[in-house]
């Protein structure tokens, strides 16, 4: 499900005013008019996201911790909400999975922008960012080591795939060619699941979205907005 910019969407959300909303609706969610259920509550959902459009930005105080990846190890040190970090585990195991459908193995690292940064929504300067929350993750691409031995690649394979390689959203995003089709592929399902598994990440954001050529960014905020093809 994808929806438009974001002002509407929240409206479509919530159905009235947005700051009020935002302010005292912890479990807004964004939906197409449907009777479609929220997700499960999110312990920051409570957390108001309005503040003053300009002036110095003061994040509220959340707990943060340093994540590093468990089954896949992470490029730098990830500084986010506990809550959050237990979301990026279930990540890992969706980029496992779909790692070894398309190259016979799961990516060796995972590399990412950023994590926690106490900011507005650049856009939306009356939003804070879910960064400000430790709340998101920007994910750049990943770090496939050569094919173990004894692995099974899938038939279709490049044999120049066998070896190890980077998987980046940009460039390989639109790539049609060669190895880069395969990594494009392999991006595309993986951007589909997320979606799917709509009680993962509420908020994601691809190279559709202005600023996003080059990452995935993922967030668990109140409301539910895709913008990724």
């Amino acid at each position: 499900m994808r929806f438009g910019r974001l002002p509407a969407v929240l409206v479509v959300a919530f159905g009235f005013d947005v700051v009020s909303a935002l302010a005292g609706a912890p479990r807004a969610w964004a939906g197409s008019g449907s009777d479609r259920d929220p997700s499960p509550a999110f312990p920051l959902d409570d957390v108001p996201r309005v503040i003053e459009a300009s002036g110095p930005v003061r994040c509220p105080d959340v707990e943060l911790e340093v994540y590093r990846g468990a089954r896949i190890p992470f490029s730098k040190p990830a500084r986010v909400n506990r809550d959050f970090a237990a979301r990026l585990r279930l990540l890992e195991e969706v980029v496992a999975e779909i790692g070894e459908r398309f190259y016979g193995r799961a990516p060796r690292r995972l590399v990412h922008l950023g994590t926690f940064n106490c900011r507005r929504i650049r856009r939306y300067p009356t939003f804070l960012s879910e960064h400000g929350l430790g709340n998101a993750i920007d994910v750049a691409g990943f770090d496939f080591g050569p094919l173990p031995r004894g692995a099974r690649a899938p038939a279709e394979l490049p044999r120049s795939l066998r070896r190890g390689f980077a998987v980046r959203i940009d460039p390989h995003w639109r790539a049609t060619r060669g190895a880069g089709a395969v990594h494009a592929a392999f991006l595309r399902a993986l951007a589909d699941a997320l979606i799917e598994r709509d009680n993962l990440f509420r908020g994601i954001f691809g190279p559709a979205w202005p600023g996003h050529r080059n990452h995935f960014h993922l967030d668990a905020a109140p409301w539910r907005m895709v913008e990724v093809y």
